[in-house]
């Protein structure tokens, strides 16, 4: 068991049974009163966010999240196969896990996995990846009814919008939290 002091980004609390991640805290001494620490959690398998305060001294139990590197291998069937790589076991991932992620997987791609006694919990992408577009309807010069931009369809399957003149073929930067166009690779 730890105690409030031991609270910092990153730490994932053990709370009635559920993994919360710390986004923010806050320690607060008022001129009068108890100090006490405010708190920013996250779920780690809903994404859920909630705000809680902790009188100063609580007792808090800190669970031990391993985060480490693995190459995505391929999907079999609703399951993504990652090897580790350290030792190169693999570890098989299901797509409740994944989530949003498989838009975003090519194979042989570098990853990180936060595991917790050997369960994965979630799936950490670079901030951007560089896919290629496989179809995409041609601009029309002067149609700006969308704003400039047009549904394309990315080699993992996934529709991202993009920019008019960008045709298929084209490699594309996309950022995986959002699935926004940010540019064309060179």
């Amino acid at each position: 068991m730890a105690s409030t002091a031991d609270i910092k980004n990153g730490v994932v609390l053990s709370i009635d049974g559920q993994l919360w991640s710390v986004i923010e805290f806050q320690h607060v001494k008022p001129g009068k009163g108890g100090a006490f620490v405010r708190t920013k959690l996250k779920n780690v398998v809903s994404g859920k966010t909630v705000d809680r305060t902790y009188n100063a001294g609580t007792k808090i139990e800190i669970e031990n999240v391993d985060r480490r590197d693995f190459t995505y291998l391929y999907t079999d069937g609703d399951s993504f196969v990652f090897m580790d790589m350290d030792d190169y076991d693999q570890l098989t991932v299901g797509a409740a896990t994944v989530g949003d992620a498989k838009n975003f997987l090519l194979e042989n791609q570098q990853v990180t996995i936060a595991l917790n006694k050997g369960n994965p919990l979630y799936i950490d992408l670079p901030a951007s990846v560089i896919l290629e577009v496989t179809y995409t309807e041609p601009g029309l010069q002067g149609d700006r009814s969308s704003a400039g931009t047009k549904p394309a369809t990315v080699e993992t399957g996934y529709e991202i919008q993009v920019p008019l003149f960008i045709e298929a073929g084209t490699k594309v930067k996309v950022d995986t939290r959002t699935g926004d166009y940010l540019g064309r690779e060179k």
